[in-house]
């Protein structure tokens, strides 16, 4: 069944974590979009529990949380590597041959002296993916062991953190939008990397839908291996969630996380300043961004450079509008809504605002959606400069527009996920804990 087309579980709001922990064999859990301390049924395959408040998803519950997920990543990974491995796309132009690989824009941003595109490239393309693979086989396959390594829990950690930074989906819409423009110029030849990629991409999505974080941890938890952390107090402290394995724990600010060993925050220490930092560096860099050209295109001795929205515009005249406005809103409309969405949430929390919480926090969830996709326009230079390198025949070079263009998109994940939008609900008084919850 779809993630779509699951059941869905209301989980009841217990007042108390205590309340929670012997409500029928319920755990605590804290909602991590609005901060709801709520009780989750153990067991309950086929249905993925939800918030009652803002109906963030807590947990999906699969039939085979181990087994299927292993599976699927091993043949994720076979995949990845053969297609990182093989030819991606061929050009021709007047008896000159170019190829190129996914990866191969990367030296070519380092010849046009753009170096942070080329380490977004690698990152975002190589090294990440393979990782995230790596490191999720490590887990599950030393949870098949009969004796699982007591480190297990680290790489599950590093598997969380690199979630959103892995971008071959996104690679693959900008490699389409490459290819309508470099149609128009030569001949083009897909290599068996194309056909390789939309299938990496398929056996993606399947493996991290049927991968759950959390059964992963209960799992690691229930074989003994955990973090080695002092005995917490029976009293004293506060309830806290963990960031990276969402175990709540009643503990001191600080302490390390019994199961996963990470620090332990009632919310995210200094989010809000360190949001309006990285939200205002990428304001200042959205202008340039735009207003320089991101690649300069020459044929036969003609040519110019191009801006984000020229290419837009070229689209438009050549009857390509699919393209225009995918183009238009993932380079343009999505960094500016990212921008101000994150900008009234920020002034939410400073106001304590009681306004439209449910709202901000599905807008929350759409800025954290759609940030990667930003940064289709910096694949879409990066598949041109690979392959057009015919010197005075035609040429297309990265400029300083394409770099400013991609810090935004990174400083407005980074942005995104620095921020706590548990804030807006606490600013507001939704979360104010009984006597018994308090420290």
């Amino acid at each position: 069944m779809s993630a779509s087309a699951r059941p869905t579980l209301r989980c009841d709001n217990a007042g108390t974590v205590h309340d929670a922990g012997r409500a029928g064999g319920a755990i605590p859990r804290e909602c991590d979009d609005c901060g709801l301390l709520l009780s989750m049924p153990r067991e309950a395959v086929g249905i993925d529990s939800r918030c009652p408040r803002c109906n963030a998803a807590l947990r999906q519950h699969h039939a085979s949380p181990l087994d299927a997920p292993f599976a699927l990543a091993i043949a994720s990974l076979m995949l990845c590597v053969i297609t990182l491995t093989m030819p991606f796309l061929t050009l021709r132009l007047l008896g000159q041959v170019r190829g190129s690989r996914v990866e191969s824009g990367a030296a070519a941003f380092v010849e046009d002296g753009l170096w942070l595109l080329a380490v977004i490239v690698v990152v975002t393309l190589v090294l990440v993916p393979l990782a995230r693979l790596l490191l999720r086989l490590t887990v599950l396959g030393g949870l098949r062991l009969r004796r699982p390594p007591p480190w297990l829990g680290l790489p599950l950690r590093w598997h969380e953190h690199l979630g959103a930074w892995g971008m071959l989906e996104v690679f693959l819409f900008g490699a389409l939008v490459s290819y309508t423009r470099l149609v128009d110029l030569a001949e083009v030849e897909l290599g068996p990397a194309v056909y390789g990629l939309g299938a990496v991409v398929l056996a993606l999505v399947a493996a991290d839908a049927a991968f759950e974080p959390q059964a992963a941890w209960d799992a690691l938890e229930a074989r003994g291996i955990a973090a080695r952390t002092p005995p917490y107090p029976a009293r004293g402290g506060r309830m806290l969630s963990c960031h990276c394995c969402r175990k709540v724990t009643r503990a001191a600010e600080g302490t390390a996380c019994p199961r996963c060993g990470t620090a332990l925050h009632h919310r995210k220490r200094n989010s809000v300043s360190r949001s309006w930092a990285l939200v205002t560096a990428a304001a200042v860099l959205y202008v340039p961004a735009n207003y320089y050209p991101v690649m300069t295109i020459v044929t036969l001795g003609q040519g110019g450079p191009h801006t984000i929205m020229g290419g837009v515009v070229e689209f438009i005249h050549s009857g390509f509008w699919p393209l225009a406005v995918i183009v238009f809103l993932a380079s343009v409309a999505v960094p500016m809504l990212k921008l101000v969405g994150l900008s009234v949430m920020l002034l939410s929390v400073q106001r304590r605002s009681r306004l439209h919480l449910y709202r901000k926090t599905q807008l929350y969830r759409v800025v954290e959606a759609l940030g990667r996709w930003s940064m289709i326009d910096v694949f879409v230079v990066s598949v041109l400069i690979a392959l057009v390198r015919f010197g005075a025949v035609a040429s297309i070079h990265a400029e300083l527009g394409a770099a400013c263009f991609g810090a935004v998109v990174i400083l407005t994940m980074v942005a995104a996920e620095t921020f706590d939008p548990r804030l807006m609900w606490d600013a507001a008084g939704a979360n104010d804990r009984k006597e018994s919850d308090r420290p």
